[in-house]
């Protein structure tokens, strides 16, 4: 009989969310005025992985940042929210899925504005740093299962362009 730590039980997808809010300041911005995009990639990696460490129930590690996608600028004084949840997971990874969204200092009645949207890879990790095992995510709702669906997609993409680069590099 193997010594195999048991997996974890599943969690709802709910309870991965996580929410992080702040106001961008002139700190913040590059020499045009708006956000740096670095700025918002740790922003979004922050939030990310507040998630998974959430759902995880420990120390997880941002293996790759699958897509971000920055859709309007984002400027000082702006107040930014970053909402993440873990969509999908495997046996030692889970896909985190951030949504960024903007409310401008100058029209603080207005809907926020989409700023960003992100897919990010983590993978949990023991004290040691060794990859261990994450619980199953339990989709609750439609769009739940949607971004389920959507993450086993991004996973089939990934591997398949790992597999595709080792096979050009071998040749």
């Amino acid at each position: 009989m193997t010594d195999h730590p048991a997996v974890p039980s599943g969690k709802p997808t709910s309870y991965s969310r996580v929410t992080l809010s702040r106001i961008m300041t002139a700190v913040d911005v590059n020499l045009y005025g708006t956000v740096h995009g670095g700025v918002l990639m740790k922003f979004v990696d922050d939030v990310a992985g507040a998630a998974a460490a959430r759902h995880s129930g420990g120390t997880a590690v941002t293996a790759s940042i699958d897509e971000i996608v920055f859709a309007e600028p984002v400027r000082v004084g702006d107040l930014v929210h970053a909402h993440a949840q873990v969509n999908w997971t495997g046996n030692t990874s889970m896909e985190v899925g951030v949504r960024v969204v903007g409310e401008r200092w100058d029209s603080a009645e207005d809907e926020p504005v989409r700023v960003a949207t992100a897919y990010l890879v983590f993978v949990g990790v023991d004290v040691g740093g060794a990859p261990r095992a994450v619980r199953p995510v339990l989709p609750e709702t439609a769009e739940d299962e949607r971004r389920f669906r959507e993450a086993e997609i991004r996973r089939a993409h990934r591997l398949a362009r790992r597999r595709a680069i080792q096979a050009h590099r071998a040749a």
